[in-house]
C-alpha cells in the first residue's frame, strides 16, 4: 500500500506558472511533476567514480593559416 502526504510548499510564481504549463504540455499532475523532480534532486551520486586520463597528441606546426581560406583549401584538397 502506497501512502502518500499533504504538504505546503512555497513556490514563486514563476516556477509554479511553468509547472503548471508543463503539466499540461505532458498530461501529468503538479503533484507528479514535483514528486519527479524531487527525486531526480534526492539521487545520490555514484560514489568511487575514477577519472580517466585521456592521451595527449602533439599535432606539430600549423601547415597554413586558417584566416587565409585558399592556402587552407589548397591544403584540405591535398589529401
Amino acid at each position: 500500500m502506497v501512502f502518500h502526504m499533504k504538504t505546503t510548499l512555497n513556490i514563486s510564481e514563476k516556477v509554479m506558472r511553468e509547472l503548471k504549463q508543463e503539466a499540461a504540455r505532458t498530461g501529468k499532475t503538479m503533484s507528479e511533476l514535483v514528486e519527479d523532480a524531487l527525486r531526480c534532486a534526492l539521487l545520490k551520486p555514484k560514489k568511487n567514480v575514477q577519472k580517466v586520463t585521456l592521451p595527449a597528441f602533439r599535432g606539430g606546426k600549423p601547415r597554413v593559416d586558417i584566416s587565409n581560406r585558399e592556402l587552407l583549401y589548397e591544403v584540405m584538397e591535398e589529401r
